[in-house]
């Protein structure tokens, strides 16, 4: 078969379709271009909004346009929240977030006998993690490694949980096999990814937890750069601290999920710390790492958010001095507690406040870039655009130079000036 890919949404649904990739190419089949005629369309899809739904939707009826007589084959995590959504659409092959191995061998089976399938399951009832195949097919500098699934910290705004089902953990000898064998594979960073990392090992109950993964990867690849996804603040203690910062592979950048700086609205986001826990993990980071990339998430316009709290929202971000941050005005998603509170505010409103808060994110961002200038780093070199290779720092610095094909290389680079949130420099 040849078979088109598609992925919407976060890096575990990037992760999980390169793993498809893989299987479907060791049982024979072609992948191509999703844009190009093929026998099978895969979509792994989001609803972590529900623009993300709308976006599902459009890539699933652009399938069946380019070929009606395609198969059309749909898993993540729209489906298992909205099934009902799938006859509508006419998709032939119906899964969800789990059993990726089964699901190719029902898309052979659906091309074969022409018959829709729906193999939906309860996303709640899962208890084994489903160890897929780690890295792609293209030759890529930097690799994921899924090393956990599943969320129960029930954000009144979020419904991943019911998407993905309870907590399941990578166990830590698989972890430590797939990354030698990514390291055999040639890749020079590898960043561990999940729903929820933070959770790491809480189902394994023997009293492991995420800072014994990192030192078990660390020491498995130890010229290979080890990043973390993102974090949930209270991860962050001193013991975790003082182990990590023994580890000298481990890049220092840390997102810390945040989604709001003021305490009231915190609780209404049903979130499991409020400002001075957060404050404190930044804190601790910045006393064990020399100038740590930390980065966030912000959500604005949150139900009922007043302008008093958003002004505390604004000043604790600054207080933070963040390297980074990603601000999104707060989308409904409907089947969410906070869908139903009071206070919803209008589209323009929400984005007048993203405006002032990216402003804000812009000029940390450019403080934090501005501390890098004259002073070596290394960089790990991806791709050629627009005439420059373009790579980033262990702290997720990007840097652009002009060169050679420095492909997955190494190269220390003097920064010269900034550019739009790029470091622009020379090699040394």
């Amino acid at each position: 078969m040849r078979i088109g890919f598609y992925t919407l949404g976060c890096k575990v649904n990037q992760y999980e379709t390169q793993a498809l990739e893989q299987l479907f190419v060791q049982r024979g089949h072609t992948p191509v271009k999703f844009e190009d005629e093929a026998d099978v369309y895969i979509i792994n899809t989001c609803t972590v909004t529900a623009v993300s739904d709308k976006k599902s939707r459009q890539i699933i009826r652009r399938a069946r346009k380019t070929a009606p007589d395609a198969v059309i084959a749909v898993c993540g995590c729209y489906p298992q929240t909205h099934p009902e959504d799938m006859d509508a659409l006419g998709v032939d092959l119906v899964s969800g977030t789990g059993d990726r191995l089964g699901f190719v061998e029902l898309t052979e089976q659906t091309f074969r006998e022409r018959k829709p399938i729906n193999a939906l399951d309860d996303a709640m009832k899962r208890l084994d993690f489903e160890v897929l195949p780690a890295g792609g097919l293209e030759g890529r500098t930097r690799a994921m490694l899924k090393v956990e699934d599943g969320c129960v910290n029930f954000c009144s705004y979020c419904i991943i949980p019911y998407a993905r089902g309870r907590i399941r953990s990578l166990p830590l000898n698989e972890a430590v096999e797939q990354t030698k064998a990514l390291v055999q594979q040639g890749y020079r960073e590898i960043v561990l990814t999940g729903i929820e990392i933070s959770s790491w090992g809480q189902d394994l109950r023997d009293g492991s937890s995420l800072i014994d993964l990192v030192e078990a990867v660390c020491a498995a690849a130890p010229d290979c750069r080890i990043r973390l996804g993102s974090l949930e603040p209270r991860t962050i203690t001193d013991e975790f601290c003082l182990r990590a910062a023994k580890l000298s592979n481990l890049c220092p950048h840390f997102h810390l999920s945040m989604q709001s700086g003021c305490d009231s609205v915190l609780a209404r986001m049903n979130r499991k710390y409020n400002t001075a826990r957060y404050f404190q993990s930044v804190t601790l980071l910045r006393r064990h790492f020399d100038r740590p990339a930390i980065t966030t998430d912000l959500i604005v316009g949150f139900p009922g958010e007043t302008e008093e709290e958003f002004g505390q929202t604004l000043d604790f971000i600054r207080k933070c001095a963040f390297a980074a941050m990603h601000v999104f005005p707060y989308s409904k998603r409907p089947g969410t507690p906070a869908a139903k509170m009071p206070g919803q505010m209008l589209n323009a409103e929400k984005e007048e406040r993203a405006r002032r808060a990216a402003e804000i994110a812009a000029q940390m961002e450019q403080d934090y870039l501005a501390q890098f200038m004259g002073q070596p780093l290394p960089v790990l070199f991806e791709e050629e655009k627009d005439g420059f290779w373009h790579g980033h720092t262990p702290n997720y610095i990007p840097v652009a130079v002009k060169g050679e094909n420095l492909h997955n290389q190494v190269r220390d680079v003097l920064p010269e000036q900034v550019r739009n949130g790029v470091l622009f420099g020379t090699l040394l």
